[in-house]
């Protein structure tokens, strides 16, 4: 009720009672009107304190809302964190994804989910997170300094440069921010504005290399070689005793064809500095363009000899040199040539050993290259990459125990590979060492992690094991297990089908198991002849025969087993001449069982 009504009441009834006129009804109504005026107030107030009450508790109540979604906020927000620093990804984008539909405008939030995002390289998602973070809090340089290298890694170089040119209102003094504006600018090939970046980052420093080189660079792109060799000459008259200026002066000349002034440089490097090795490999690039292989590789090696030029930059124009043989010329002499001087040069140096593996290793001389390889090893024992590499060529030579002996080594040093543990069971199983093998098996497949096909390898293995100590049902549950576990392992595949053929167990799954390793591998004489058994011993002796026939064909023509159970099958066709023949070229090519002595002694077949 408002304050007019009550002063305009109470006019009207000093009217009434000064007015002798009127007449008694009109005073009643006056009266009842008044009195339901006076009732009237007395509800209003009592009606405004309720309502003011309630408004209260209403304001008290989103208060305490408002702070308990604060909480839970600032909950969700220092959890994400913690699940982001335990690199649990997915768990901090639910709980910060939780923070923004509590906050919406949370830029902080946007800006740890944007840097998620950016990490697992999803840059849309996180390139809108800042725009968004930017637009409610567009002070903060951070937001700003990660959509600008997000901008850079989808090659929007123009739109990173202008954040940088934000962030220099703020900090003009920033040689940082004028550097990589600059760069940026460059990459989006506005090559004039660039330059200018670059004017105004050099009025600040001074005459400063990098400032001119990156100039100079840009000159060129833009067909301005003038303004190029003004850059260089510029760096020669502020500092004219640094002879790899001259080196810049020497290389803008070759590239512009201008060969007298580039070697007549590159010499004035040598005068300079006699020790300078660098040169020789600018010299050596000189010589190649010239057409004059020789020198060009006699400036190599120069370059290799110096003591003065470090490692890396030899292995790495070693790489280069290597890796564009036609471009550089570079025949297989000179590369051992050039191995050589490494080892010459760097003994000590583990890397170089490894570079003369690789070399080796591409003339498939196995032997050799592991021999380096352990030479690297001795000055470097805690590569896990090269041990990785010994034991696969020992894998590959067959030696069974180097793979042993140096898996050993390789268990000690890293004991948490698996694929070490698998190594080294697999020269168990080839040394005969069954019980070893069970038990390294157990042992390594501890530490196999979401890799079903190793996992099945390590139960193969074991499986092979038990089968060689004669526990003959427990190996077929391995190999069940195996096969379950790798459907494709086709080596698992062919041993489980032949050992149930010598068994004569479940013939019609061996048959089903060694026909699809034969069907991926139609040209194995190992895998052929396994199916051939099966057959046989199925009593298909007729298809057995064709298959047999096939392994032998494809290298299993000095292979005593594969002989011998050609002759069996042979026999059982009744082909009793031949039979005899193909037992006789079993025993000459090395078959010494007893089993076999006594079919080409009584000339008919016996079971192994």
């Amino acid at each position: 009720m408002n304050s007019k009504k009550p002063t305009g009441g109470l006019a009207d009834l000093g009217t009434l009672e000064k007015s002798k006129k009127m007449n008694k009804k009109i005073y009643w109504v006056a009266f009842i009107v008044l009195l339901g005026f006076i009732v009237s107030c007395s509800g209003g107030k009592k009606i405004t304190k309720q309502k003011a009450i309630i408004e209260t508790e209403a304001i008290q109540a989103e208060s305490e809302l408002e702070e308990q979604k604060q909480k839970e906020f600032e909950f969700l927000f220092v959890e994400a964190l913690k699940q982001k620093m335990f690199g649990n990804a997915q768990k901090a984008i639910q709980l910060l994804s939780s923070c923004l539909e509590i906050d919406p405008n949370s830029s902080a939030a946007m800006f740890e989910l944007a840097n998620i995002h950016a990490a697992n390289n999803d840059f849309t998602s996180s390139s809108l997170l800042l725009e968004k973070a930017i637009s409610i809090n567009p002070e903060n340089k951070w937001y700003k300094l990660l959509l600008a290298q997000i901008y850079q890694q989808i090659s929007k170089f123009s739109e990173a440069a202008e954040i940088y040119s934000q962030l220099l209102q703020n900090e003009p003094d920033n040689l940082e921010y004028h550097y990589t504006k600059a760069m940026l600018l460059s990459n989006a090939q506005k090559f004039d504005e660039a330059i200018r970046a670059y004017n105004i980052m050099e009025q600040k420093t001074g005459v400063n290399e990098q400032i001119s080189v990156a100039k100079q660079q840009l000159y060129v792109l833009e067909g301005k070689e003038d303004e190029a060799f003004k850059e260089i000459f510029k760096l020669i008259e502020f500092s004219p005793e640094e002879a790899k200026y001259y080196g810049l002066l020497a290389d803008l000349y070759q590239s512009q064809g201008d060969s007298e002034n580039a070697l007549k440089n590159y010499n004035k490097i040598l005068s300079m500095d006699p020790e300078n090795g660098f040169v020789h490999f600018s010299l050596s690039n000189y010589f190649l363009e010239q057409g004059d292989e020789l020198k060009s590789f006699e400036e190599t090696k120069k370059g290799f000899l110096s003591e003065a030029v470090d490692i890396q930059t030899k292995l790495q124009l070693y790489m280069m040199l290597t890796a564009n043989r036609d471009k550089s010329k570079l025949t297989d002499e000179k590369e051992e040539q050039l191995i050589q001087l490494l080892l010459e040069k760097h003994p000590d140096e583990y890397l170089v050993y490894t570079v003369y593996a690789e070399n080796l290793l591409k003339k498939n001389k196995l032997a050799e290259a592991r021999t380096a390889l352990l030479k690297a090893l001795e000055i470097e024992p805690n590569d896990y990459t090269l041990w990785e590499r010994v034991l696969f060529i020992d894998n590959d030579l067959q030696d069974w125990d180097g793979l042993y002996k140096h898996s050993l080594q390789t268990v000690e040093l890293f004991p948490n590979q698996a694929q070490v543990y698998f190594l080294n069971a697999v020269a168990c199983i080839q040394l005969e060492k069954y019980k070893e093998t069970i038990s390294i098996s157990d042992e390594g497949s501890v530490y196999v992690i979401d890799n079903p096909q190793l996992e099945g390898q390590f139960l193969m293995l074991k499986g092979e094991a038990v089968y060689k100590l004669n526990r003959f049902e427990e190996a077929f549950k391995l190999f069940d297990k195996t096969i379950e576990l790798d459907p494709e392992n086709h080596i698992a595949l062919n041993n489980y089908a032949y050992y149930l053929s010598l068994s004569g167990q479940n013939l019609d799954k061996a048959e089903r198991m060694s026909g699809k390793v034969v069907e991926r591998f139609p040209d194995n004489s190992t895998y052929l002849d396994t199916h051939a058994w099966v057959l046989f011993k199925k009593g298909d002796y007729t298809l057995a025969k064709f298959y047999m026939e096939s392994a032998i064909n494809n290298g299993g023509e000095n292979n005593p087993t594969l002989l011998e159970h050609y002759g069996d099958i042979l026999f059982m066709l009744e082909k009793l001449e031949e039979a005899a023949q193909f037992w006789e070229k079993a025993k000459n090519n090395g078959g010494s069982s007893e089993v076999l002595k006594r079919k080409i002694k009584e000339q008919k077949y016996f079971e192994d």
